[in-house]
């Protein structure tokens, strides 16, 4: 079967791909996995180490072949605050409970979820539903490239930085 072992960074890959290979976020994190490019290659992704696979990276083929990837549009939140102070709170409010989160210059993309829309509502957020590729900020200590991370300790979840004692 053919492989895929290594990938060229979105940017760094300047030739024609030979497929194509659109896939939501969650598809594209992955490390072993058979897959099927959009017009038929089958081939086998087996990474070193599970990575998020990002729009326009290219799987580099075992028969060397290049397939490019391609972000799939999700359902998606854009989360605007009243400015930056407020975005910057929403966005604290947010990573407070583990959500995957894709930050960008004036607004915060999320899963659409019904529970956290009405949250962020009750925080004064401005929201918008969108259909998008959904590229999440990875964890604090993930590499470029890499997932967000679990760590398997808990976190006082009840404190808000907005009401600091100090």
């Amino acid at each position: 079967m053919i492989e895929a072992n290594s990938i060229i960074e979105r940017g760094a890959f300047t030739g024609d791909a030979d497929d194509t290979i659109t896939l939501d976020e969650a598809q594209r994190h992955r490390r072993r996995m058979a897959m099927v490019s959009d017009n038929g290659i089958a081939f086998l992704l087996d990474l070193a180490e599970a990575r998020l696979l990002l729009e326009g990276d290219a799987l580099v083929l075992s028969d060397g072949r290049h397939v490019l990837v391609k972000a799939k549009p999700e359902e998606l939140y854009a989360i605007q605050g009243r400015d930056a102070v407020h975005l910057l709170r929403l966005a604290w409010q947010l990573g407070n409970r583990h959500l995957p989160c894709q930050i960008e210059g004036e607004r915060i993309l999320v899963r659409r979820d019904h529970v956290i829309r009405d949250m962020l509502l009750e925080l004064g957020a401005h929201i918008h539903e969108v259909e998008a590729a959904f590229d999440p900020v990875g964890g604090a200590y993930a590499t470029p490239g890499a997932a967000p991370h679990s760590h398997g300790h808990g976190h006082a979840h009840g404190h808000d930085p907005s009401h600091s004692h100090g």
